[in-house]
């Protein structure tokens, strides 16, 4: 039902002292409200959630030709409009519900005018300024600000980075100190989690963010540290804020891809662009040799799995494109398909990024995974989008690299299956003689994957390789790390001869719904009980310290249901304790988990 402006959006003159008649907007279900004020010539906002306030005054600014636009303005009479749409997701839900209100705000500043959008969800709260298209108009920075609520307040954070392969770790704000930090970040306000990032990063330059003496957590543009020139329209990112009353109302929000607009009518539910599951030689071996590519695919086969990643060094074959089109044409006959990699200066100039995209194409190729691009500065954040939209026009998949956060643009191209964005299994390889410190792995669900897919790359057998990982802590990572396309880090030959091999090849790469149980906590443990049509997986990630979890059935339908359990031994990290059982909802899983341990079981009818 359609909101009357009044219910939407009022006056109230006391709700935050200090600020003058802020609007309130709320959210569909009325949880959420966001409070936007012009206290003091400056655009204010505040988050609450159930009456309480979540985010402390926070700012939306950007600084334009000597202009700072959020500053000494005025605001105009807001337009409401509703957003009420569910559709198709790929990742740990089959379905987006995107229920929010919009309002959009003019603002007017030193006698200009622009636009305040505020986006306010049963999820959380997101805003961004409009500037009108101005030939030759310099923007210099952007001065957006997060405010917070105590020092005290715990928060799970990775400095920043590039290519964000920081590891993330258990702090408090007041500890930030004055290093820069990346997005998304999550703390615990009160009794709710909330997660700060950005949404719909295009012709525009990626957001860090740096602790103020105030307590707040300001914005700065790191790669454009010289403004760029534009004649266009100026769209500031979204500043989101994502709020959650618990952790499965965390990991389950897509407030960063309903933010971004839908896809073309030709990409939605293309037959093309298909999830799954992704054999792949690099951490196993280096890089391809073209003598072994049949064997890597009959491994692929044998598996069930969809895809084969050949990926750098194929390049350097002889003839290669040749080569490259016979290792596709042998995996068609064995129903697999063939991703291929390359670096992004292939793939930068439009012309040759098409050329390239076209070679592909036609030696049956059906994927790209784009590797080091450049700091996403202005341009490099609008190539993201550029090679999306050429890669769906030769139905090609992609897979960033080395690449910027996400910010929802797989919403808007869904080709884009996953992209990198994270420190995942190649930061725990004896080859570069690199370990995982062991809280990371279960923040990366409450923090990082919160915003979007993720290529972790999961999941290894090899004894030499674990080190200090269990083989059930491995596994569940392919249960806990959701993405698209699901690549495996691990050697295929381990995998067919493991005792587990029945359960690593049920896992699928999408899910229908996903929980997180109790017990979890970020920095400490992380379980999921995901489900996959009329089966469950639950995945459980622990960190340094050993744990006992009880884990509760509740979640299971009517009925019995076959459990195969695989936990720690407590004795040898590359060993099971395997269980196959009947349960119903009535059941409940003693899992004993060893310093970064795990557990697995797979639930069916």
């Amino acid at each position: 039902m359609k909101c009357s402006l009044a219910c939407a959006v009022v006056a109230l003159a006391a709700c935050s002292p200090g600020f003058a008649d802020p609007l309130v907007i709320a959210s569909p279900d009325g949880g959420v409200k966001a409070e936007v004020s012009d206290d003091g010539d400056a655009l204010h906002y505040v988050v609450v959630l159930d009456g309480k306030q979540v985010l402390g005054p926070s700012t939306v600014s950007i600084q334009s030709d000597g202009t700072i636009y959020g500053r000494q303005v005025t605001l105009g009479k807001p337009q409401i409009h509703e957003a009420n749409e569910t559709y198709a997701f790929l990742g740990g839900k089959s379905a987006a519900v995107n229920r929010a209100r919009v309002a959009s705000i003019p603002v007017t500043t030193k006698g200009e005018t622009y636009t305040l959008d505020v986006h306010v969800a049963n999820d959380g709260v997101a805003v961004r300024l409009r500037l009108p298209d101005k030939t030759g108009r310099k923007v210099e920075a952007d001065l957006s600000t997060w405010g917070t609520l105590g020092g005290n307040t715990p928060v799970w954070a990775a400095e920043y980075d590039p290519g964000y392969e920081r590891p993330y770790r258990t702090t408090s704000l007041k500890a930030l100190g004055n290093a820069a930090y990346a997005l998304p970040l999550t703390a615990r306000v009160a009794d709710a989690y909330v997660t700060l990032s950005e949404a719909e990063l295009i012709d525009y330059s990626d957001l860090a963010i740096k602790l103020q003496g105030d307590g707040t957590l300001a914005g700065f543009l790191p790669h454009d540290w010289k403004g760029w020139e534009t004649d266009r329209e100026v769209v500031q990112p979204w500043r989101v804020t994502i709020v959650a009353r618990d952790l499965t109302g965390l990991v389950n929000t897509t407030l960063i891809q309903n933010l971004n607009p839908a896809p073309e009518p030709s990409l939605v539910n293309a037959d093309w662009i298909v999830a799954g599951r992704s054999a792949w030689q690099w951490m196993a071996v280096g890089a391809p040799e073209l003598d072994d590519q049949r064997q890597w695919v009959d491994w692929t086969k044998s598996l069930g799995f969809e895809y084969y990643l050949v990926d750098e060094g194929w390049s350097e074959w002889p003839d290669a494109w040749t080569a490259l089109k016979s290792v596709s044409d042998y995996a068609k006959t064995q129903g697999v398909k063939v991703w291929i990699w390359a670096h992004s200066r292939e793939v930068a100039d439009t012309q040759a990024r098409r050329e390239y995209f076209r070679r592909a194409a036609e030696r049956g190729v059906v994927g790209v995974k784009i590797d080091f691009p450049e700091p996403a500065n202005h341009w490099w954040s609008t190539w993201y989008r550029d090679a999306a939209r050429d890669a769906a026009s030769y139905r090609l998949l992609v897979d960033f690299h080395g690449a910027v956060k996400p910010t929802g643009m797989e919403r808007t191209w869904p080709n884009e299956l996953t992209r990198e964005g994270v420190r995942g299994h190649e930061y725990h390889m004896t080859r570069y003689q690199r370990i995982l410190e062991p809280q990371h792995d279960t923040i990366l669900p409450f923090t990082r994957y919160v915003i979007g897919h993720a290529d972790y790359t999961p999941t290894v057998f090899e004894k030499k390789e674990l080190q200090g990982n269990s083989w059930a802590h491995e596994l569940a990572q392919a249960i806990v790390f959701a993405s698209p396309f699901l690549c495996f880090g691990g050697n295929p030959a381990d995998y067919l001869n493991n005792p587990a091999r029945d359960v690593l090849t049920a896992i699928p790469p999408t899910w229908d719904e996903t929980l997180v149980l109790p017990g979890s906590e970020p920095g400490k443990v992380a379980a999921v009980a995901r489900r996959h049509g009329a089966q469950w997986f639950i995945g459980v990630l622990n960190g340094a310290q050993p744990t006992n979890l009880k884990i509760s059935m509740k979640f299971l339908g009517k009925g019995r249901w076959r459990a195969t359990r695989l936990g720690d031994t407590g004795e040898k990290p590359d060993a099971w304790d395997r269980h196959e059982d009947w349960v119903t909802s009535d059941n409940s899983f003693n899992a004993s988990l060893v310093a970064r341990g795990g557990f697995v079981a797979w639930i069916r009818k």
